[in-house]
């Protein structure tokens, strides 16, 4: 049985349409085989994703696909939202396939305070029978993830993990100290070296869609303290997929390797808000040397 705790990099995969702008179910497949080949574990219907995008009977099709692929690495699901009932019914859906585990964001839009986010967070860990990780992305959800309300739901039975992405050391430093006992990972692929400086374990990452191998050696060499070494490329090659809006910029470059037909978003993203791909192109072909060269 797949133990997600056992990963240390996870793939926040995005999701392929067609030009009609429906899942692409074959090319999924294909991107999910690949990380699966770099033994990368997979996140479905995050951000990157578009998970927010799809309608609830979109995802629950895509989760059921994904999970009947009987993948050899753990798929975490992606939870967002901000209407309690709706998500509650989102996982009770999906509780039973064959997934490892789920990622759960801040409440969106509300910017809930302590109280608001301990208990949203303590109704979805009590709905699902898997580890979950929690999910700090204040520059999405509008608001911090609270260290106490971490603190507070950090020994529910359900809680594993934390994504921080924050995108603040200090930050980090405080989450670790509100909550000791769960495994940490970064949200920033350019700041993992850091934070495993800090304690992180591992990465969820934009970057492993388009490098899957390479980003899983910029792990390995990070957790083995060597990351400070690679910061002078995987810096600006991570900051290459946030030219424009997430996953608008990874898309590109997935269909430019030929792994996607089209790097077609859904409303409200648009494809035009990548105003060039040069430096994606270059930060492609100096990742692909480095791995090369090692």
């Amino acid at each position: 049985m797949l133990n997600p705790k056992d990963t240390a990099l996870y793939t926040a995969i995005v999701t392929p349409f067609t030009e009609a702008g429906e899942v692409s179910y074959p090319e999924l497949e294909a991107l999910l085989h690949e990380q699966a080949r770099a033994c990368n574990g997979v996140v479905v219907l995050g951000s990157t994703g578009e998970g927010m995008a799809l309608t609830e009977e979109e995802k629950l099709k895509l989760v059921k696909h994904v999970a009947g692929m009987q993948l050899t690495v753990p798929v975490l699901v992606g939870a967002p939202g901000f209407q309690l009932e709706q998500t509650l019914s989102f996982l009770r859906a999906v509780d039973s396939l064959n997934i490892q585990g789920y990622l759960m964001p801040v409440p969106l839009y509300a910017k809930p305070g302590l109280e608001g986010q301990a208990a949203w967070f303590t109704e979805l860990l009590g709905a699902v029978s898997k580890p979950c990780m929690i999910y700090n992305v204040p520059s999405r959800a509008g608001v911090k993830l609270h260290p106490e309300a971490l603190r507070r739901i950090s020994a529910h039975p359900n809680a594993w993990s934390v994504k921080e992405a924050s995108g603040s050391v200090s930050d980090f430093q405080a989450y670790r100290k509100a909550a000791p006992g769960l495994a940490f990972y970064s949200g920033d692929d350019s700041l993992l070296p850091e934070f495993v400086q800090e304690g992180a374990v591992g990465l969820v990452s934009v970057a492993s869609n388009a490098w899957p191998e390479e980003t899983a050696r910029y792990v390995r060499l990070s957790l083995e303290g060597k990351g400070a070494a690679c910061a002078e490329l995987w810096r600006p090659a991570s900051d290459a997929l946030f030219t424009a809006p997430n996953p608008v910029p990874v898309k590109a470059l997935l269909q430019r390797q030929g792994k996607i037909k089209t790097n077609k978003v859904r409303a409200p993203l648009c494809e035009k808000d990548l105003l060039s791909a040069a430096l994606l192109e270059h930060w492609d072909k100096e990742v692909r040397a480095w791995h090369r060269s090692l």
